[in-house]
């Protein structure tokens, strides 16, 4: 399940690190630097869509479970338009604020101009990245996953084709960069919207009613992963800022890596929404030996692929470095995370895997706290503390530490949930009790 899951992750995180190999051989280091402080940027707008997909999906799969096909085309109609507006608005929020949200990064003088102008061409095209992210959740609520798979792998092709020729052949640099992205979020979202209307009955456009009766629900799904999903950004962008007081060449070899995690690690990111679905399955049939069985097979599954993935890291150092022409500081962190410091990925895995369990456990803010938790207080003083004895290198051994301590922290509680609650699933599956007490604290109570 992991590893089909991962396919269409892995085509858009290869593309990204097909895109930095490109800026790289233009050898220019304030060009691969403006790409990392873009990129932590990016990521914080792509966790809105990922928190709407979320409930897209969850909404259309248990109206369908009910047999209420008119109910699923209709909330997967509201729950695209919900995505559309707030995703504008979103995006024209941060499109106003761009200089004053990169400089807060860390980029300053032409790096700062350059990684501006490359975000004024993407982000307006969140909206389009939202209808690709909630089109293929609806796509998976339908059981298509191969027709999902093929949105996002189509996508990646489109950006893949066009980098070089924008790039180098009509010599637009960042800017063909951006041109071929916005490309790319165009075509995922024609090609996750066609497979809905044609096999799938397509939408049912919501009145006024129905935009205000499914909005509770929607926000009781989303607003917890929403949450969940942005504290990765936040914490990235103090890493990005720490690792700028060591100059644009550090910069440029943590965007190196930080394209280079999803791609030798986007098995792991899948695993969560693989090995969710089977705890939660066994956790409402009241089978507390297979959830937990579930769970250490989860974190044994990420020991050994991971323990896999650094030895051919290792293997391959050399001539990942070379490939993007680093040198200084940047080839010295990528020698660094190509060895001792991918083992530590193991403690991001163990917490994307307790994050599924209590997802589908009925403690989803436990999920959102861990996060959170891992982001801040395992980021922060780490990371501090790391730039203080080893510079740049220290920053990034200072992120590894921090994770430890929530991984085991997280392993921990979820030993306990598991064994504290034997098997009794959630009396409110529409959102859980923390999530609609948190709802009555915007719109009090009916």
């Amino acid at each position: 399940m992991s590893l089909t899951a991962s396919v269409g992750l892995m085509a858009v995180f290869i593309v990204d690190f097909v895109d930095m190999i490109f800026i790289s051989m233009l050898g220019r280091d304030e060009l691969a630097a403006a790409i990392g402080y873009a990129g932590a940027l990016l990521f914080f707008t792509s966790s809105f869509g990922i928190g709407m997909a979320i409930a897209a999906g969850a909404l259309v799969a248990r109206a369908l479970g009910a047999g209420a096909v008119e109910a699923a085309r209709q909330k997967a109609a509201t729950t695209l338009v919900y995505g559309v507006l707030f995703g504008a608005l979103f995006a024209a929020v941060v499109w106003v604020n761009l200089p004053a949200l990169v400089r807060l990064v860390g980029a300053s003088g032409a790096t700062q101009d350059l990684a501006v102008g490359y975000l004024r061409i993407i982000i307006p095209s969140l909206p389009l990245l939202l209808i690709g992210m909630v089109g293929g959740a609806i796509l998976r609520a339908h059981g298509d996953a191969r027709r999902s798979m093929q949105a996002t792998v189509i996508g990646g092709a489109v950006n893949a084709a066009l980098d070089p020729l924008l790039i180098f052949g009509l010599g637009l640099d960042l800017t063909g960069a951006a041109l071929a992205s916005v490309a790319a979020r165009a075509a995922m979202a024609f090609f996750a919207l066609r497979p809905i209307f044609r096999h799938h009955g397509g939408l049912a456009w919501p009145g006024a009613a129905d935009l205000r009766r499914d909005f509770r629900a929607i926000l009781a799904i989303a607003l917890p992963a929403i949450l969940t999903q942005l504290a990765t950004p936040v914490g990235q962008a103090y890493v990005t800022r720490s690792m700028a007081q060591f100059g644009e060449d550090a910069v440029a070899g943590m965007a190196v890596i930080s394209r280079l995690i999803p791609v030798a690690f986007g098995v792991i990111f899948a695993l969560s929404g693989a090995v969710g679905p089977v705890i939660g399955q066994n956790f409402g049939a009241g089978n507390p030996a297979r959830v937990r069985r579930a769970y250490l097979d989860g974190l044994l599954f990420t020991a050994l692929f991971v323990l896999g993935m650094t030895a051919l890291l290792f293997v391959l150092r050399v001539p990942i470095a070379d490939l993007f022409r680093a040198e200084g500081d940047s080839r010295i962190l990528i020698y660094l995370f190509c060895g001792p410091l991918a083992l530590v990925f193991f403690f991001n895995g163990a917490l994307f895997v307790s994050n599924a369990a209590f997802n589908n456990t009925g403690r989803p803010f436990l999920s959102t706290a861990m996060n959170w938790g891992r982001h801040t207080l395992g980021t922060i003083p780490f990371v501090i503390v790391g730039a203080a004895i080893a510079g740049a290198p220290g920053v990034l051994i200072g992120q590894a530490a921090g994770g430890v301590v929530f991984a085991g922290l997280s392993i921990w509680l979820t030993l306990r949930l598991i064994s504290h609650r034997p098997g009794k699933p959630p009396k409110d599956d529409t959102g859980f009790r923390q999530q609609r007490r948190l709802i009555q604290l915007f719109y009090g109570r009916r």
